[in-house]
């Protein structure tokens, strides 16, 4: 379904909460235009995780006053947005009166479903327990469960899946040679095998976030016959589910077992009457599966974009589609992680210029690769 992007910072600075404020405020504005917003992804700077329980209660106080009866689904994470900023905001808003919107909540957790003729999503954010932030398995499960509990009573499945994110704290440290990253993939890897039947991946990002834990946000989609999804591989790239051991870092969680890779799409196609969408993975500086331009961010970036621009390329696409005419693409939205504080700005610069116009986020988060210093996850809309 057509949505649009925009980025909110704010318009002073000041505490957390005065700029979270400072940015709804302006979404306000923006909904006076005749627009609902559906997900309000909310980078922040949070000191700890005591901190960020807090964070996330206040937060859907905040929202619950400030949109009452239509609370968009949330999430707020600890990724820092910029400097000078405390807050930034990623929002997906739709046009008033064009789907039916339907705004529930499970286990005080609001999230949307949107219907069409044709089609049907929901959409979940910030899928957490707020609990064991040492202990990623547990962590993993309970956002698993989460999210499972929301499909089923949706009467849809982990095969619905089409777009997910996934926020995993401490990404790179390791315990007894075992990263946090491999136990994340081991339990992804639980849950598709019990809740997956159908061929293939979603489109995903997972990046690390400070202080433990993790979540997930997703998008599931119910579709007719009219609609097509179509993986989309990078023919630089190897799929990240056919990695070899030797790019996972450190040992299996369970012992005498192999280790599953990341399971995903490098991007997702989604054809229908009223849009042709490319959602794009989280990319990095990868070729094959080696990572390129080791300490080198500008490399890094570049190589990424590059990457990027392969998977959405026009002409590659409608050899994916017969009959397809498409010749136009436009990127809706561009979001940017950023390892280090003192590349912001060299990586901000690139994509600025390769990018021009599009709504873009940059935020510091670790990347699933010691040696990766960035990566970019990006939407498009094509069309003929």
């Amino acid at each position: 379904m057509p949505k649009s992007h925009f980025i909110y910072l704010p318009s002073v600075e000041g505490s957390l909460e005065e700029e979270l404020k400072s940015c709804l405020d302006k979404i306000k504005n923006t909904c006076s235009e005749g627009y609902i917003p559906v997900k309000l992804n909310i980078f922040s700077d949070i000191p700890d995780f005591e901190s960020l329980q807090e964070a996330v209660k206040n937060t859907g106080i905040i929202l619950n006053y400030v949109f009452p009866s239509e609370c968009p689904a949330f999430c707020i994470t600890a990724m820092p947005p910029e400097k000078p900023w405390n807050v930034a905001i990623e929002a997906t808003l739709i046009q008033d009166g064009l789907y039916n919107l339907h705004f529930r909540t499970h286990k005080g957790f609001p999230y949307l479903v949107l219907e069409s003729s044709n089609s049907r999503e929901v959409w979940a954010s910030g899928l957490s327990s707020y609990s064991f932030p040492g202990d990623t398995r547990k962590a993993a499960e309970a956002a698993f469960d989460l999210a499972n509990e929301i499909l089923t009573a949706e009467n849809m499945t982990m095969d619905n899946i089409v777009r997910q994110w996934n926020y995993i704290g401490n990404i790179l440290a390791t315990s007894d040679n075992i990263q946090n990253y491999q136990v994340f993939n081991e339990v992804r890897n639980d849950y598709y095998t019990r809740y997956r039947k159908g061929k293939g991946y979603p489109a995903a990002t997972g990046v690390g976030m400070m202080h433990g834990g993790v979540i997930l946000d997703f998008c599931a989609l119910q579709h007719g016959e009219s609609t097509i999804l179509k993986p989309v591989d990078n023919p630089h790239q190897l799929n990240a589910y056919n990695y070899s051991s030797q790019v996972l870092k450190g040992d299996a969680p369970t012992k005498g077992s192999s280790k599953h890779p990341p399971q995903f799409e490098r991007a997702l196609l989604i054809t229908n009457s009223d849009e042709v969408t490319l959602h794009i993975s989280g990319t990095a500086s990868i070729i094959g599966q080696e990572t390129v331009g080791k300490d080198d961010v500008e490399k890094q970036t570049m190589v990424t974009i590059e990457n990027i621009e392969s998977l959405a390329d026009v002409n590659r696409i409608n050899l994916l589609l017969p009959g397809s005419l498409l010749s136009r693409r436009c990127f809706s939205l561009l979001r940017v992680y950023v390892k280090k504080d003192q590349d912001f700005d060299s990586v901000k610069k690139i994509c600025n210029r390769l990018f021009p116009l599009v709504p873009s986020v940059f935020v510091k988060a670790d990347i699933c690769r010691d040696d990766l210093l960035m990566e970019v996850e990006a939407e498009a809309v094509l069309a003929s």
